[in-house]
């Protein structure tokens, strides 16, 4: 954590103004120094200050593959008591999105048009995730011990409610074998300790594993991590290509765990201007992830593939996650929004988008020409 004591304000500020002068993230681009003349004394509630915000992008000036935030939120209270400093990340961050503008949420599977055919033979697995934040409570960069152990508490209890294919069993990493830890991860099931410099300058490892775990049902089809990088982490997933069946399991299990919360007097962080509240400003809104496994070896060689994917409002890693290589032509595509669409234009994305890609795949094959297939204009 950083240290921000109560001398600071017997300085100048131009004296604890940062040295960006070689880093390539959004808060070294938003973060003037009048903007931080202005906020360094501010403190919130929870007497989060505006270094702590922004020192693990101080701490790691840029990343050689995509372009990090560089910050991140101690609570709820960060966004608005520092707005002069995060209003114009966030804008850049999403690609223009104004301080007033109002988010869009919609957790209703019965909106989603079709995702219950796309192709098995080239769809290997889909999955949608997003995150929560408990209202009351710092998040996890700033939480104390107590707090991330309430969180754990309240989400637990809330969590053991769930029956019928949700019922399922919490798993604190306290009490996990080695075994049984590695056997999670390798399933992709269990987050690590956070080894990332990224994360620990944040202070996402302190006490590590104190108050973390795992939460998943029997069928191991919906899983919650429990103070991770955010308060709850929630994941549907499946082999193939069923979008359709995944999102609404995750629907329908974010909607009872939230109904469960609030009849303990507890809520999710949200607000009409960010939707839901998490800790890095790239996850506002929906802080969802939708995305399947699947085969474009023929597509992903064609030099219009970036272009078919920035249109489609995609975008594509390997299948081992951020910065992995495509293995045999196999990508995990993704939507590439968070914030201003609604849950369900986002998943609906990422279904319209991948069967048109299937549909050019099988093309190729053919040796045909997919011209007639390329979209012309940025999907709205």
């Amino acid at each position: 954590m950083p240290i921000c004591n109560d001398n600071q304000k017997n300085f100048p500020t131009e004296e604890d103004y940062p040295d960006l002068s070689k880093h390539n993230n959004w808060m070294s681009k938003c973060l003037t120094k009048e903007i931080y003349a202005k906020l360094r004394d501010k403190r919130t509630c929870n007497g989060i200050t505006i270094d702590q915000c922004i020192q693990t992008g101080v701490d790691n000036p840029g990343h050689p593959f995509i372009m990090t935030v560089g910050a991140t939120a101690g609570d709820e209270e960060t966004y608005d008591v520092f707005a002069d400093f995060f209003d114009p990340v966030i804008d850049k961050r999403h690609g223009g999105y104004a301080k007033d503008a109002k988010h869009k949420t919609d957790l209703n599977p019965e909106h989603l048009i079709g995702g219950d055919d796309l192709d098995g033979d080239y769809v290997l697995s889909s999955r949608v995730r997003t995150g929560r934040s408990i209202r009351g409570y710092c998040l996890p960069p700033s939480c104390t011990r107590a707090e991330r152990r309430a969180v754990e508490k309240i989400s637990t209890q809330a969590l053991a409610s769930l029956d019928g294919e949700l019922a399922g069993k919490y798993y604190p990493l306290s009490c996990m074998t080695d075994e049984e830890q590695e056997k999670l991860i390798a399933d992709h099931f269990l987050f690590d300790k956070p080894v990332s410099p990224l994360l620990t300058c944040a202070g996402m490892a302190r006490d590590w594993p104190d108050a973390r775990g795992i939460w998943h049902n029997d069928a191991k089809n919906f899983l919650i991590w429990v103070n991770e990088e955010d308060h709850l982490r929630v994941i549907s997933m499946e082999k193939g290509g069923n979008m359709r069946a995944v999102f609404k399991r995750f629907c329908d299990g974010l909607n009872k765990v939230e109904e469960v919360i609030k009849s303990k007097g507890k809520d999710f962080m949200w607000n009409e201007h960010l939707g839901y509240v998490l800790t890095c400003p790239s996850n506002l809104g929906t802080g969802l992830r939708g995305g399947v496994h699947v085969k474009l070896p023929k597509l992903s060689e064609d030099p219009r593939f970036e272009d078919i994917l920035d249109k489609l409002r995609l975008q594509k890693r390997g299948t081992g996650g951020v910065d992995t290589a495509a293995t045999g032509g196999t990508f995990d595509i993704s939507n590439s929004d968070r914030l201003g669409f609604s849950e369900v234009e986002l998943v609906q994305f990422v279904i319209d988008g991948v069967k048109l890609m299937v549909q050019m795949e099988k093309k190729l094959e053919k040796k045909e020409s997919i011209d007639d297939l390329i979209p012309t204009e940025k999907k709205k």
